[in-house]
């Protein structure tokens, strides 16, 4: 057995130096090498009772990909996450670990946790860059189930269905699959390649991926069942709906959506020379909002060439719900922020354009319904930032042209899919999970959602066929 590594503190992972990073759109870390990634292994107690597997939505089996990394069994230890988890490379950079499974850590009771998401990456790159894919040949069952989205639940919950045999068409509205993860996620925290690879296994085994199909208006979820011999349907197609505040002059030219931005930086290129992308050559610019998208996006705008940007929260650097990690880097890189500001309005020239934004300062009072402290305007504190373009980014809903044109589908008042602890919806059939159920949420709870949706679809066709 390896010997415990007892150090109170993870291994650094490498990384770009923040005043080069800020400039190009390589990923800001490097990952572990080999020995790193032995050295932070050795600080796993390999506890008995597991408490870190608790705290991973998918069930990722931790502490025996972590003993097979000090073994030198790099393979080993990713068949082992694979097992539950079909997107590792993908999780290990992404995935809110401070929150979920290194928040159980024992380690991390007195010191810092181990590193597992960085450990995770590591075993995932390292399968990648030595292992050539190759298709598994799971057995058919000669049943089909369309799922729609290829985003982190569609492409879960197909990873899942195929291993027990199921013939799977993923219809995706964008021209690729990945949703949130090519179109939200920058290249920086995110590379392409790494999203195309974890497909491009899906489809070595058997997984149909349609793209450009936006189901409700390409074809409905009752034509799938009626015309095209689908058994069930999973929904998964996320949240890509911006919400916007509703200030005077919201509707200026240089106003975003996040969403909208990180789009027109990530699918259509605008970081790229070669492209012709229709984005605002800004300056100055203002993000408001406090979640890792609103990261995304003001360190997006930094590296297009913005000589300010802020980041605009109405609450407490203690209340934002990024990921420490990423407003981190995003204070490395330059990016200004306000906190406990709010917008009121947004003021353009005579030609419509964004030329400022004014705030107001807020102080916190007693915690709301999401367990925060609720934020108060101070009268008479208003502001002006001089600034260009201003990005929203205070949330998303799902799109509701599936419920529009599905009938009997229940629904919240905001637009999510009503589904019980299964994943099943009110529709006999029709199973729904990740952003289109909860709302923007995390990548690995999405997947999660997924594993629940295969299994419930799994007993759902083995139950109407017994």
């Amino acid at each position: 057995m390896a010997k415990r590594n007892m150090s109170p503190v993870k291994v650094d992972m490498p990384a770009q130096d923040p005043k080069v990073r800020a400039k190009n759109f390589e990923e800001v870390t490097h990952g572990y090498t080999a020995e790193m990634a032995k050295e932070e292994a050795a600080r796993c107690l390999q506890c008995k009772h597991k408490p870190c597997v608790n705290g991973c939505p998918v069930n990722v089996q931790i502490p025996e990909f972590i003993q097979l990394i000090t073994e030198d069994d790099f393979e080993g230890a990713y068949q082992k996450i694979i097992e539950t988890n079909v997107l590792p490379a993908i999780c290990g950079r992404v995935c809110p670990q401070e929150s979920q499974c290194e928040a159980l850590c024992v380690r991390g009771i007195k010191h810092e946790p181990v590193a597992i998401g960085r450990l995770e990456r590591f075993v995932a790159d390292y399968h990648r860059e030595n292992v050539e894919p190759e298709p598994h040949n799971y057995e058919q069952n000669g049943h089909k189930v369309a799922i729609i989205g290829a985003g982190p639940a569609g492409l879960s919950c197909a990873g899942d269905l195929s291993k027990l045999g199921y013939d799977i068409t993923i219809f995706e509205s964008l021209s690729i699959g990945g949703g949130v993860l090519v179109y939200g996620i920058p290249e920086f925290r995110l590379p392409e390649e790494i999203v195309r690879n974890e497909i491009k296994q899906l489809e070595l085994d058997g997984v149909k991926l349609e793209v450009n199909v936006v189901i409700g208006r390409t074809i409905t979820i009752d034509e799938l069942f009626d015309e095209h011999g689908f058994e069930a349907v999973f929904i998964a197609s996320g949240a890509g709906l911006p919400v916007f505040l509703g200030i005077p002059g919201e509707n200026s030219v240089g106003v975003y959506s996040a969403n909208e931005y990180l789009t027109r930086s990530n699918l259509m290129k605008a970081f790229d020379d070669c492209y012709d992308t229709p984005i605002r050559k800004s300056k100055k610019v203002a993000v408001v909002g406090g979640g890792n998208v609103a990261m995304d996006a003001a360190r997006t705008a930094l590296r297009l060439g913005a000589e300010e940007v802020y980041i605009v929260y109405r609450r407490s650097f203690d209340e934002m719900p990024a990921r420490l990690e990423e407003i981190h880097h995003a204070e490395e890189e330059g990016v200004i922020f306000k906190n406990l500001n709010n917008p009121s309005a947004i003021k353009a020239d005579e030609n419509g354009e964004v030329v400022a934004m004014t705030c107001i300062q807020m102080e916190l009072g007693e915690p709301d319904d999401s367990g925060r402290r609720r934020p108060i305007a101070i009268e008479g504190s208003e502001y002006d930032i001089e600034v260009d373009t201003v990005i929203m980014s205070i949330g998303t809903n799902p799109n509701p042209l599936i419920k529009s044109t599905t009938e009997g589908l229940e629904t919240t008042s905001w637009g999510g899919i009503v589904v019980d602890d299964n994943g099943a919806t009110s529709r006999e059939g029709i199973f729904a999970g990740g952003d289109a159920v909860t709302g923007a949420a995390t990548v690995i709870s999405a997947a999660g959602a997924g594993k629940v949706a295969a299994a419930s679809i799994d007993e759902y066709i083995k139950s109407k066929n017994a």
